[in-house]
């Protein structure tokens, strides 16, 4: 049944929510987008987030870099499949541009103004400076972002089911199974003979110490105010743990109760779990080591593990203040809900981390509110592209209680057929793969 409905509602005007306006706009649909912090011309909003400046659309928080424009980079493969599909942040993003390299950075300001203009001087668009406090009937696209507000947060609660939505967000790193030292490692399950569910990399009493003393002395992130001071017992930062008592490690993630390395024959000292982070195994969790660390320092303290001494990392840890859905479950990869078809979601709130990864659900959930609105058939981006395969990890019902956010990697790609030796040429080969099915997905989804 479609929305029958010639205007939808979209809900908050950050990178997802003005590309879903963008999108639903190309596709017949008039919007009526609210944004709480939005003022016109020369007006102050009276609202505010923790973290946002100003009242203009797509105001950048963190960062002003969208990170990497080679296509031999997910992130940048990413770039060029939403630019193939006529993005509105991506346009705005190359027009706004500064040097930075083999990087997408934009002059913060300029973009923000930029987006803001496109949207607000559209006719079929009307923005509302507004705040939302409860769920409209739809049709609709919540694309709230991760700081939403607590009376809305509230709605989507009830709407979701309180477990189903989390409010701080707490991020183990992933790294490439195939960059490890598998002779390092081994397999196995704690308190089990057969090939366990694990991979375990074992560390001496020396390697142990002296990884606890450059964690703890390691450069760390430093948080807004507002993600200041709410940790939780389960689930402490690594080097946290580690400062409160050098075998913290040893009798917590790093216990290695119930564990033989067959190469010793005897229980390591210590032990780093990794557990599988896809179906095809190319990515793998350090269990338990959500962490504050800066990136380089993430890179150098972890890499001190002798199985990790090459890892590459695809996510990094992090904890932070943060709402989101545990989408698996609650929305299908078109990005339209399981339970009420005239809603859609987008942007961080589903569980994808970063500016372009929002911006992507945005454009797919644009494209799927217009597209049923006249009747026609959802579509779901490519699993083999970047942006079909965050659509499909954030509606992967086998997620289920082990889902936590994530950001563009290859890692997310199903294997080559005959992947290259060369890790250059297996990401030449990804990207090739990628664009020739995301023009087969344009020309679909412009019929």
């Amino acid at each position: 049944m479609q929305i029958q409905a010639d205007r939808i509602t979209i809900i908050g005007g950050g990178l997802a929510g003005c590309e879903a306006a963008y999108q639903a706009v190309k596709r017949g649909l008039a919007v009526d987008l609210y944004e709480m912090r939005f003022a016109g011309p020369g007006a102050r909003s009276e609202f505010r987030t923790p973290a946002h400046e100003t009242g203009l659309l797509a105001e950048l928080v963190c960062s002003n870099s969208l990170k990497s424009v080679e296509r031999t980079n997910a992130h940048g493969l990413l770039k060029a499949e939403l630019e193939m599909m006529d993005s509105l942040i991506l346009r705005c993003a190359r027009e706004t541009a500064v040097p930075a390299g083999k990087a997408l950075a934009v002059d913060r300001m300029e973009f923000a103004r930029r987006v803001t203009d496109r949207i607000a001087s559209d006719k079929n668009i009307k923005v509302i400076g507004r705040e939302v406090t409860e769920l409209p009937d739809g049709p609709l696209i919540v694309a709230s972002g991760p700081l939403t507000s607590d009376e809305f947060a509230q709605s989507l609660a009830r709407f979701a089911g309180g477990e189903n939505l989390f409010f701080y967000d707490a991020i183990a790193p992933v790294v490439s199974a195939e960059s490890l030292d598998h002779k390092k490692m081994f397999r196995a399950s704690r308190y089990s003979d057969e090939p366990g569910q694990y991979w375990n990399c074992p560390l001496s009493k020396t390697q142990y110490l002296e990884f606890v003393e450059q964690l703890v002395r390691a450069e760390r992130h430093l948080p807004h105010d507002f993600e200041k001071g709410h940790f939780y017992e389960g689930c402490l930062p690594v080097e946290v743990m580690a400062e409160r008592n050098v075998n913290s490690l040893r009798f917590g993630m790093m216990k290695p109760v119930g564990l033989i390395d067959p190469a010793e024959n005897r229980r390591p000292y210590a032990v780093l779990q990794l557990r599988q982070e896809n179906r095809g195994g190319t990515t793998l969790n350090l269990v338990g080591f959500q962490t504050q660390l800066t990136q380089p320092e993430q890179r150098r303290i972890f890499r001190m593990i002798p199985a990790l001494e090459r890892a590459e990392f695809y996510r990094y840890g992090s904890i932070h203040r943060n709402t989101y859905l545990r989408s698996p479950g609650l929305i299908q990869s078109t990005m339209q809900s399981r339970s009420n078809d005239k809603i859609f979601f987008a942007g961080q709130i589903t569980g994808v981390e970063g500016y372009v990864e929002s911006a992507a659900m945005g454009l797919l959930a644009g494209i799927n509110a217009g597209r049923y609105s006249a009747g026609k058939e959802l579509v779901s981006a490519p699993e083999h592209t970047v942006t079909g395969s965050l659509a499909r990890y954030v509606s992967d019902a086998e997620k289920g209680k082990d889902f936590q956010p994530m950001n563009a990697n290859f890692g997310l790609l199903p294997p080559l057929d005959d992947p290259p030796r060369a890790k250059k040429e297996r990401y030449v080969a990804y990207a090739e793969r990628s664009l020739k099915v995301m023009e087969e997905f344009v020309g679909i989804v412009n019929r």
